[in-house]
């Protein structure tokens, strides 16, 4: 019997090609949508959890908190934590120091390139999963001259990995390390991303502040016994900090390591999302998706409710029972599903390489897979039974005396949940497309707003040895090379991460307050370099010697320090007192995501190590060229690297970007399909009103007026959901904006635009089906009465 079933399917769908066309085409667009988002989810969700011991693997976090009630969090740690932590507490049974990922300008003899690594302790490789091919994770990093890197460093530079082992790595002008191990290449789905790692201790002997409790700047991990609860230990270690030094304001607490990725955003100590956030929202998107699809089944297989009608009648009359019915019903619901499954695993396989281009993903379809072709067979039954259950109960209810008379009725019911179904799908696809629009404003905004310095024209570049020990003559050369107007050095790389103090104290402020100011160590061309604007006061002379001990602070700073005039104001900053010499617009030195910080800006070029230059307008080509040479005369030995500064802009947006071009991509596949599914039931009613219509054209009713007559309730259906859809998108767009400190506004225009989108689109798709039954002879249609 089952196969019988399959083969009467076959055949139906074989004989309605312009019906099977039609939800083949919704289902597996639908599907592969849906299927596209999944692989992204299932990625996200298995960020990091390549590690064995993911379970019991934890990140420190560190809360500073504020006098003003402000907590800001963050993995960055004290130097003399790691240890102190497995020494004080039993619960943890390892700990281990990580560095910030830095790029570093590595030689082999005479070649220098950059990559990227970290200083980490030497039991990182016991208690993270990062394979060795060569050396042994207990003693790799115990040579404080020793060096570990990935197996396409070692292919890459040395041709294999056999032949990396004992080979001298230079970084920087003297240090020498020699390669110990090489590990297998770190996985995309990894928090760390490195290409080679250095003993901690050489970061620990050269850098005295580390062993200061009040300097946080590394990153700390610790592994749990397996009865250990991670919460009990979190709340025991809160205050160690504070039992080290007195005076501190850090509070700790433990954060799984496999939610590090997803869970990274924090306001006042508590978790506020993080990427988690667009995972939650994709998944909704996949199901709205699907759930559309499924809907344009039930619409296309309810429209042809009366074509299928007389069938089931003569099935019930020769002895079919309703379970039969639903049986076969089901079995072609399954069918199409089936197929439309197949299709979208080939839509999936093309389409993988460009999406994940689109997201720096390298995910692929997991064929060998046991658990996946179990959730592809699990989401075929499930959308065959969701699509394919209405339909089948519907259908097979029909009496069997009712429809061979030809007197069957649909039900006031049935009619209200096909058309509540329409608005169902346009309520979403309308939601999506109001969303794509504020994203796409949002975007907008922060690539247009004034940060208060000009970003145009402006190049950056890390200053090395040979440019930053002649820095004066090379400033000279650069300044006679045509196309460039201005040069400056800063300790900051504008748009990267900040250096914070709270060693500020200033007349009026109260003892107990702990504020922290942004630091900016620079020369005096830094400001006008930027296109920064002074309000009040002068800039900095590099003739005053006095100036060393001068302070130039931003509008953010002058509202916390509640002076009224802070030219001449007294400023001790690290115990070093000097006075205010000008006050400078608010600029932008992050994403607009984060409030501008208080900002302090010192005369000290000997600490800094960024280089801006200015090149004139239309004029970079040229300028680029001469830094190119002036690298060469000045540090021959490493490679010449720059950014300008309006492109790094734009790439600390990347993400925000990826989310507006999927959103757009979404919400055009959804309201695609929804007009399908309003394609289907415009047929139903026109099946249904046949007569009627063909009645209108005898007594005299134009084509327009027919037309008018079958738009109209449809019509009434799209603006129904644009009403139900504007405030639910537009509280949910709030929602999302308030992830920015600066954003743009919920212009009416936005769901204006959504909204005559949706209504030109469906005008066009229900006037194809309106136009064809009004043109048709009314002959046709009232021959038999």
């Amino acid at each position: 019997m089952p196969y019988n079933y399959f083969k009467i399917a076959g055949r139906t769908l074989l004989r309605q090609k312009g019906f099977s066309f039609l939800n083949i085409t919704g289902l597996s667009l639908g599907l592969a949508t849906s299927l596209l988002i999944l692989l992204w989810v299932v990625d996200e969700l298995q960020f990091d959890g390549f590690h064995k011991r993911i379970d019991r693997l934890y990140v420190v976090l560190h809360h500073l908190n504020f006098t003003n009630g402000e907590i800001r969090t963050g993995p960055d740690t004290q130097g003399l934590l790691a240890p102190a932590l497995k020494e004080n507490f039993p619960e943890i049974v390892d700990a281990t120091r990580v560095s910030f990922a830095q790029e570093r300008i590595l030689k082999i003899g005479e070649k220098a390139f950059k990559e990227q690594g970290h200083f980490a302790d030497p039991n990182f490789f016991k208690i993270f999963s990062f394979p060795l091919l060569i050396g042994d994770a207990k003693t790799v990093l115990q040579d404080i001259s020793s060096i570990v890197i990935s197996q396409s460093f070692a292919q890459k530079h040395f041709g294999n990995v056999p032949q990396a082992l004992g080979k001298v790595i230079q970084i920087g002008d003297a240090d020498k390390f020699v390669v110990s191990g090489v590990f297998r290449d770190v996985p995309k789905n990894s928090s760390l991303q490195f290409e080679y790692v250095l003993p901690f201790e050489v970061l620990f002997q050269n850098n005295h502040w580390l062993r200061d409790w009040g300097a946080s700047s590394i990153q700390t991990f610790v592994l749990l016994h397996d009865n250990a609860g991670a919460n009990a230990v979190s709340s025991k270690i809160e205050n160690f900090v504070k039992k080290q030094a007195k005076a501190s304001i850090s509070t700790l607490m433990l954060q799984p390591l496999k939610q590090f990725y997803l869970y990274n955003k924090f306001e006042n100590g508590q978790p506020a999302g993080g990427r988690i956030v667009y995972v939650r929202l994709f998944s909704v998107v996949a199901i709205f998706i699907l759930l559309i699809a499924c809907i344009n089944f039930m619409n296309l297989a309810t429209a042809r409710s009366a074509q299928r009608a007389k069938e089931v009648g003569v099935r019930k009359v020769i002895g079919a029972s309703r379970t039969s019915l639903i049986s076969q019903l089901l079995t072609e619901s399954f069918l199409l599903a089936l197929v439309s499954m197949v299709i979208a695993l080939a839509v999936v396989t093309y389409a993988l390489p460009f999406f994940n281009q689109l997201t720096g993903k390298s995910i692929c379809l997991p064929f060998t897979n046991p658990a996946f072709f179990l959730t592809v067979i699990s989401i075929t039954l499930f959308t065959s039974l969701l699509a394919g259950s209405y339909p089948a109960l519907f259908l097979s209810a029909f009496q069997s005396v009712q429809v061979l008379k030809g007197t069957i009725k649909v039900s006031a019911g049935a009619r209200f949940l096909r058309q509540g179904l329409v608005v169902f799908q346009f309520v979403l696809s309308t939601g999506l497309i109001v969303s794509t629009g504020v994203v796409y404003r949002q975007i907008q905004y922060m690539k247009n707003k004034n940060l208060g310095l000009n970003q145009e024209n402006l190049i950056y570049f890390q200053g090395t040895g040979g440019v930053l020990n002649h820095f004066e003559a090379y400033r000279t050369e650069l300044l006679a090379q045509p196309g460039i107007s201005k040069v400056a050095q800063s300790s900051q790389e504008l748009l990267g991460s900040v250096t914070t103090s709270q060693s500020l104290n200033w007349e009026g402020k109260n003892p107990r307050d702990i504020i922290s100011f942004q630091v900016i160590q620079a020369d005096a061309d830094f400001i006008p370099t930027m296109g920064a604007k002074l309000k009040e006061g002068r800039n900095f002379s590099p003739h005053l010697a006095t100036d060393s001990l001068s302070y130039i602070v931003n509008e953010e700073a002058l509202k916390i320090m509640g002076l009224p005039h802070p030219v001449g104001q007294k400023l001790s900053f690290q115990g070093k007192e000097g006075k205010i010499i000008g006050l400078v617009q608010d600029f932008h030195v992050s994403s607009l995501h984060d409030p501008i910080m208080p900002v302090l800006i010192t005369l000290r070029p000997q600490e800094a190590r960024m280089i801006y230059v200015r090149t004139r307008s239309g004029q970079a080509p040229q300028a680029i060229a001469s830094l190119q040479k002036l690298h060469l005369q000045f540090e021959s030995a490493t490679p010449f690297e720059y950014h300008f500064l309006d492109q790094s802009c734009e790439r600390i947006y990347r993400h925000d970007r990826l989310v507006s071009k999927l959103a757009t991509g979404f919400a055009f596949i959804s309201i695609f399909i929804s007009c399908l599914g309003l394609f289907g039931l415009v047929t139903f009613t026109v099946q249904q009103r046949t007569k009627e219509i063909g009645i209108r054209k005898v007594l005299g009713a134009s084509v327009r007026l027919i037309v008018a007559l079958l738009s109209k309730d449809f019509l009434k259906l799209v603006l129904l959901a644009n009403i139900i859809a504007w405030p639910l998108a537009g509280w949910a767009m709030h929602q999302w904006l308030q992830d920015f400190a600066y954003r743009t506004n919920l212009g009416w225009e936005i769901f204006a635009l959504a909204g005559a989108t949706t209504v030109f689109i469906a005008l066009l798709t229900i006037s194809l089906q309106a136009i064809k039954a009004a043109v048709a002879n009314p002959i046709n249609a009232l021959r038999s009465e």
